[in-house]
């Protein structure tokens, strides 16, 4: 993608010292469903991060685990405001953790564009869980249309302390609604970041949907890689070797975010065709300990 990116700001309370962050498109050339460069050794797994979103329906999400942003966001024009408590983000009764995006204002939230014309949820585990390394997965089944921008990633803890991009973010999953067939997996830190991130695009075969069906987004986390998978494909794998000289800082603790954005620079805002409500459907996320290296 060629199209500029500003950095997106963190929005709750609880993280209101925490710097910029950025969700921005992947640009690279790796072909979608590439096989991973050489073996990865696994001695040990174990689960560490597990929700599987059980409760009774229009319930909020376990506070143990999450907690919910607030607010708009100016840096990348997007247009929705982020609501608290289980107004865009409950569970369905069926293990499943449900994001909506509304066109609505039930409150008069003012949005750096005047009244807001959206709300929707973000959540993050900071201050909850972080981990170093692993194998990080969502199963999601993500909206459609126009001005859509679901998205699951992870920031460097120690944000608040260095800043973000020093911070590093690991963008497992992206997708803009003008690409219903194809979703990104980004990097970012210092040298590059915003527009500049390294990344690929996966894209489903045969014109299928991303919104569809539910699909599995992953990243397999080892000191000095990580590497992005959907469904179990591999589509790219990235290293120091990849960022020009500039600084690996991959090997910290991370904590998650899930979000589900409406409007900005990257994917354009709602038009005509794009109908609401819309959801970000979660399946699981799930986060599994692993001693992973890299091939000699």
């Amino acid at each position: 993608m060629t199209s500029p990116h500003l950095p997106r700001r963190l929005l709750a309370a609880a993280l209101c010292t925490l710097s910029a962050l950025a969700l921005v498109p992947a640009s690279s050339s790796l072909a979608a469903g590439a096989p991973a460069p050489g073996p990865h050794t696994a001695t040990t797994t174990a689960a560490t991060f597990t929700d599987g979103f059980d409760g009774p329906a229009g319930s909020a999400v376990d506070g143990a685990k999450w907690q919910i942003e607030t607010g708009d966001n100016v840096n990348n024009h997007e247009r929705q405001y982020y609501t608290a408590g289980n107004s865009n983000a409950a569970l369905d009764g069926q293990g499943r953790l449900v994001i909506t995006a509304r066109r609505e204002n039930p409150n008069n939230y003012q949005c750096w564009y005047g009244t807001c014309e959206y709300t929707s949820a973000r959540l993050n585990t900071s201050g909850r869980f972080t981990q170093t390394y692993g194998h990080v997965e969502a199963r999601m089944k993500v909206p459609r249309g126009q001005g859509m921008w679901p998205a699951f990633w992870m920031l460097g803890d120690d944000i608040g302390q260095v800043g973000w991009p020093n911070s590093g973010e690991i963008d497992v999953m992206e997708n803009v609604g003008f690409e219903p067939s194809t979703v990104h997996g980004t990097l970012h830190g210092p040298g590059y970041s915003g527009s500049g991130g390294i990344g690929a695009a996966y894209t489903l075969p045969g014109g299928q949907a991303f919104a569809d069906d539910f699909h599995t987004f992953a990243v397999d986390w080892a000191p000095g890689s990580v590497t992005w998978s959907v469904d179990g494909n591999v589509y790219q794998r990235r290293t120091p070797a990849d960022l020009g000289g500039n600084t690996w800082v991959f090997d910290k603790p991370f904590f998650l975010i899930l979000n589900l954005a409406v409007g900005g620079y990257w994917p354009g805002d709602p038009d005509g065709s794009t109908t609401f409500p819309q959801q970000l459907v979660v399946d699981h996320v799930r986060v599994t300990t692993s001693d992973l290296r890299p091939p000699a």
